[in-house]
C-alpha cells in the first residue's frame, strides 16, 4: 500500500511494502510521523525542510519525497 501527503509544493509518498518500523521518521519527527494516529503523516506540524530532511534518512526507502 502507498500513500501520499502534501506539503506545500512537496508530496511525501510512503510505500507500507518497504517499511521496516526502524521509525527513524518518528524519533527525527514525532510531532509529524505519529504512527498511532489517523492520518499517521500530520505535515502541519512542522516546515517543509524539516519534514525533507526526516524523510531522506528513512533507511527502508519506504519514505520518499517527490
Amino acid at each position: 500500500m502507498s500513500k501520499e501527503y502534501n506539503k506545500e509544493d512537496a508530496t511525501i509518498l510512503w510505500d507500507s511494502s518497504k517499511c521496516k518500523h526502524a521509525a527513524e521518521c518518528v524519533k527525527g519527527l514525532p510531532k509529524v510521523f505519529k504512527p498511532k494516529d489517523r492520518p499517521w503523516i500530520q505535515v502541519d506540524n512542522a516546515s517543509k525542510e524539516e519534514i525533507i530532511e526526516t524523510v531522506n534518512k528513512c533507511p527502508s526507502g519506504a519514505l520518499t519525497m517527490k
